[in-house]
């Protein structure tokens, strides 16, 4: 058994879902998503060298593309972050209703194949087609099922839609010019490459385009917070959860080991860029009265700060980074989650329309204080492992950066805390606010139980992915 079953798993899983019927689907779909799961587990857990659980296979011969996935601790991290937030996504969708239910939970399998398939890939062609394909069935999802004024909504999804896919093509450019210098796609033979400074500032400026608008960093991060609004909950949590980590991790995996020299040269203006995402994704997430809205740009603000630490160029930076990545990941579909049970009851999302809450569910208001509070990097959470170690980095390299960068803390928590105080204190809401399901108080005590676990224990996932970040970082240094 190797990665491949996986993808076979999650593209299986999608068409029976497909052909399982309304009724059926998010039942199928949760048990497919759940069995991924299980196999991600078992693969991790095996007794067989992660490089055992790598596929090779050619696949055309002019030009010499592959069917090639590598199964390192990186990416297996990122693979197990799919694979357990995916059955998360779905099982929270269980308290809304979807037409052609069929439909909507088959695009979310597959855009979960897509995603771990980007994350999985070697090849670059293979890369790239698993790179697009991810974003046809979000496109789907957010036009068909999004919420709000159907034209706004077209809009903002068509905006994004022409956005990725044109960054995209600078980065496919890239690999073409690549090729003609390796005769090859494969990633260790790209690693191998001696490229001029220019050849490299080029590269490296084609692919930065393609993930500064996935991630994003502003300023490319225009579409962002329209998206995350008008999108159905399920499609918002897989953007920020998921789909917006493929940008950082490429910047790990392929960016910075292709062109090393244009990201030593570079390095300031990059973390420059992602720090002021930190401040202004902060500050704009102050003037926010839409639920929804404040928590797209408070996701804004943190992965700046994890693009940051990607940036560096330490051992430090690039495991602070794919550990926030990690907790960001679950903090973030956590929250989304609280502002769709909140919406479930109260069927607003503006923030001055919600209020005692507290009086009424302290259960829930218990939970949704502990993601607040995760959210702005407490210790004691995951959130403040990857987030102490990417400021540890940032100070490394200059003092100021760790300063500003550190300003995601005193903002976030003041922005958060006084979202808490709005939404969950006070009389302002006079409608009955019932309490939280089982399906709800599952979901939310899971994505609470990991946070807190690996808060206190973060030491499997850092043993997982420090012996692939050293070997990137050799490729980087060589």
């Amino acid at each position: 058994m190797d990665v491949t079953t996986i993808l076979l798993l999650l593209l299986v899983g999608a068409l029976v879902t497909y052909f399982s019927g309304d009724k059926l689907a998010s039942k199928v779909a949760l048990v497919f998503s759940l069995g991924t799961l299980a196999v991600t587990l078992y693969l991790l857990n095996s007794s067989a060298q992660l490089s055992d659980l790598s596929f090779y296979a050619n696949w055309i011969d002019a030009p010499k593309v592959a069917v090639a996935f590598k199964a390192d601790g990186l990416s297996l991290a990122m693979v197990l972050l799919t694979t357990a937030l995916t059955p998360l996504i779905i099982f929270s969708s269980f308290g809304n209703s979807f037409n052609n239910s069929k439909n909507f939970y088959a695009l979310v399998l597959f855009m979960a194949f897509a995603m771990t398939g980007t994350f999985l890939a070697a090849d670059g062609l293979l890369y790239y087609i698993f790179w697009e394909l991810a974003l046809i069935p979000i496109y789907f999802i957010a036009l068909i099922w999004g919420n709000g004024d159907a034209e706004e909504r077209k809009k903002a999804v068509v905006k994004f839609f022409i956005y990725t896919l044109a960054g995209s093509l600078f980065m496919l450019i890239g690999f073409a010019y690549l090729y003609t210098k390796a005769d090859s796609f494969l990633l260790e033979d790209l690693y191998k490459l001696d490229l001029s400074a220019t050849e490299q500032c080029y590269i490296f400026f084609a692919f930065f385009l393609a993930y500064a608008i996935k991630i994003p960093i502003i300023p490319f991060h225009t579409w962002q917070a329209k998206v995350y609004q008008k999108a159905p909950t399920v499609g918002t949590m897989l953007l920020s959860g998921i789909m917006l980590k493929m940008g950082l991790y490429s910047v790990i995996r392929w960016q910075l080991p292709i062109a090393p020299s244009a990201a030593k040269t570079y390095m300031p203006v990059l973390i420059g860029l992602s720090i002021a995402g930190v401040i202004y994704g902060s500050i704009v997430a102050l003037r926010q009265k839409d639920l929804k809205k404040l928590l797209a740009y408070s996701s804004l603000a943190h992965v700046g700060l994890i693009a940051a630490g990607c940036y560096t160029l330490t051992i430090d930076g690039l495991s602070g980074a794919v550990l926030q990545m990690i907790a960001h990941g679950f903090v973030i579909v956590g929250l989304f989650f609280t502002a769709e049970i909140i919406y479930r009851r109260y069927e607003t999302r503006t923030i001055a329309e919600m209020g005692g809450i507290r009086a009424q569910t302290p259960r829930f208001t218990s939970m949704f204080m502990i993601l607040v509070l995760a959210s702005v990097a407490l210790p004691g959470t995951f959130n403040f492992v990857g987030e102490f170690t990417v400021l540890y980095s940032l100070i490394q390299i200059n003092i100021w950066f760790a300063i500003l960068g550190g300003t995601t803390i005193i903002l976030g928590g003041y922005y958060m805390l006084k979202m808490f105080q709005n939404t969950m204190l006070g009389e302002t809401n006079t409608k009955v606010f019932a309490d939280v399901t089982t399906n709800e108080a599952i979901t939310l005590v899971v994505i609470i139980g990991f946070l807190l676990f690996f808060g206190l224990y973060p030491k499997p996932i850092v043993d997982l992915i420090t012996p692939s970040l050293h070997q990137i970082l050799e490729t980087i240094n060589r």
